[in-house]
């Protein structure tokens, strides 16, 4: 027999956390505008850091850039001090979701049913792991997506993640009102 009040209950906080929380914040509440210091400083950064990798990608002949490297930036220039923006969540999370993402492919291959395990696994392995980054999802479609050779863990999931890291000690410490990393492990 269903007890009504307790589903009743259930139904009414789960409204709640629908609806409730934004009701007295404001359109603006979840994110500040940054100081326009900050805009330039994440709009100049990332410029630079995407600019750069695609010049080596170039230069080099390798595909060190993949689509999932612009969320990144947004991280790593945008929010800065983010636990999901450090060393340790890029590169450890893009090389997590690349390395799940191959053994699923290579073993399931590519469909709608793997690619949902791909990035669930994913997400799995970096919550483990200590290394959630969200843009390693598009990680994980990307392999999947595109039958990723092995080759892809190296270039551009590796490669590509610590010229990112890189660029991002170097300019985010240029201004005197950033610091980065946090921390590195």
């Amino acid at each position: 027999m269903l007890n009504y009040k307790n589903f009743y209950l259930k139904w009414q906080n789960y409204w709640f956390k629908i609806t409730g929380t934004w009701r007295s914040c404001p359109l603006t509440c979840p994110v500040e505008k940054p100081h326009h210091r900050h805009i330039f400083w994440s709009w100049l950064g990332s410029f630079l850091a995407i600019a750069a990798t695609a010049y080596l990608s170039v230069k080099t002949n390798s595909p060190l850039l993949m689509a999932p490297f612009g969320a990144t930036s947004v991280l790593i220039f945008g929010v800065p001090d983010s636990p999901l923006a450090q060393p340790r969540n890029v590169i450890g999370g893009n090389l997590v979701a690349a390395l799940v993402s191959l053994i699923v492919l290579h073993v399931f291959g590519s469909s709608p049913w793997t690619m949902g395990m791909a990035v669930a696994t994913a997400i799995g392995m970096m919550q483990l792991t200590r290394t959630v980054h969200p843009p390693s999802g598009a990680v994980a479609l990307v392999v999947m997506m595109t039958k990723a050779s092995w080759q892809f863990l190296l270039t551009p999931a590796l490669e590509g993640s610590i010229i990112l890291v890189l660029c991002a000690v170097v300019f985010n410490n240029l201004a005197e009102e950033r610091t980065y990393p946090k921390h590195w492990l």
